[in-house]
């Protein structure tokens, strides 16, 4: 068989192959939706817990930087409907910028609520759970919850993400997300990276049982179960922090629970390197998480090789024909998902989805040939077992 016709057969299995995962995501989309749309996961506005009473709650928020929107995130995990929690805001340097505002909620609400914590423990490399650490010195409560500063939360977020640790067997919890308030376009193509997507496939896996996901966006687990999984000191030498909560979790006999429920993270990217920089790290972090579950997911990306496919073709009609049969299964798989997802943002961005697709080819080509990470502003380079050494001690 000639070169030519091979590579244009090899082209066809991602293009066949995404068509078709495609098509499987959108009844698992539906499926999960209405789990969402039967209940929020907390169990109406009793408490699943025995006595019928809340438990109290400690929320650890750690802060790096003044992020776009951030008072209205801050705000919004201090207005919960819930009966008794702590929020601890922390940040790691003295002179982090977001520190007035910490300051400016805790008066807001009260100090009774909001406390604010600036401690710079270096755990490991990680720089969000060397910032936890500092938080967790002033944590109150038994059931913590770990929310990211970008997140944008409803005031039933605390019921609905507690609830499931009522039952013993749970060993945390997550709600998903989905990313908002997508500015630039590139910034609506990151959008497009989580909505279009992670979010997808994590609700894939979810639905069929395929994977254990741990996502630290937002993740409620109890401080014992953290502490028989190693406690927060033993993650701050990976990447990818959530992903190996979960993992030792699993290991641990407890399950992961993913509710049916979304929270809102606001996208703030400065500018097209910067969003350059964390489609890759992005890549290298689920590399880092499932090597081969990252590598099999070039058999999903149907747009750039449908594309290749036609090239290779020299545009004939058979080739246009697949590109735009290929295209015409991504929009409208796509389009079904966010619709289901209530994400109209993100139907709104669908024109860039193709461009995403393109260059999402070559982040994922790039986190198999680039091993540092650059995360705020310091590089690092990344081991195999995912764990995270400073470039100047490699050199």
């Amino acid at each position: 068989m000639p070169l030519i016709d091979l590579l244009q057969w090899l082209c066809l299995i991602p293009v066949i192959g995404g068509s078709i995962y495609g098509l499987l995501c959108v009844p698992a989309a539906l499926r999960f939706c209405r789990r969402q749309g039967q209940g929020n996961g907390s169990s109406g506005p009793g408490s699943p817990f025995a006595g019928g009473a809340w438990p109290p709650v400690t929320v650890l928020k750690p802060v790096h930087g003044l992020e776009k929107n951030l008072k209205e995130n801050l705000r919004s995990i201090c207005l919960q409907d819930y009966p008794e929690y702590q929020v601890v805001f922390s940040a790691q340097r003295p002179d982090d910028p977001a520190i007035p505002l910490l300051y400016e909620v805790q008066q807001e609400f009260g100090a009774g609520l909001a406390t604010v914590v600036v401690k710079n423990i270096q755990a490991g490399m990680n720089g969000k759970v060397n910032n936890l650490l500092g938080a967790l010195t002033e944590a109150k409560h038994e059931i913590l919850v770990i929310s990211d500063s970008d997140i944008l939360l409803k005031p039933d977020y605390l019921k609905t993400v507690v609830a499931p640790l009522a039952d013993p067997n749970v060993g945390a919890v997550n709600p998903l997300f989905k990313a908002v308030r997508a500015d630039r376009w590139y910034e609506k193509l990151e959008l497009l990276s989580m909505n279009a997507d992670f979010i997808p496939s994590v609700v894939f896996a979810h639905v069929t049982g395929a994977a254990g996901f741990c996502m630290g966006q937002s993740i409620a687990i109890r401080r014992t179960t953290l502490e028989a999984i190693g406690g927060l000191e033993s993650l701050a030498e990976y990447l990818v922090e959530d992903y190996e909560i979960g993992r030792r979790i699993w290991a641990s006999g407890k399950k992961m629970a993913i509710v049916p429920y979304f929270i809102e993270a606001v996208v703030d990217l400065k500018s097209v390197s910067q969003w350059w920089g964390h489609q890759v790290y992005w890549d290298q972090n689920t590399r880092a998480a499932r090597p081969g579950g990252f590598f099999a997911t070039v058999l999903t990306r149907s747009v750039p090789f449908a594309l290749l496919y036609a090239l290779l073709r020299l545009g004939d009609p058979i080739g246009v024909g697949v590109l735009a049969v290929a295209l015409s299964v991504r929009h409208i798989t796509v389009a079904a998902m966010l619709g289901a997802f209530r994400d109209h943002e993100g139907i709104r961005s669908l024109r860039l989805l193709p461009l995403r697709d393109l260059l999402g080819l070559v982040s994922w080509a790039l986190a198999f040939t680039q091993r540092t990470v650059t995360w705020r502003g310091a590089e690092f380079v990344l081991t195999r077992n995912g764990r995270l050494t400073p470039r100047e001690a490699r050199s």
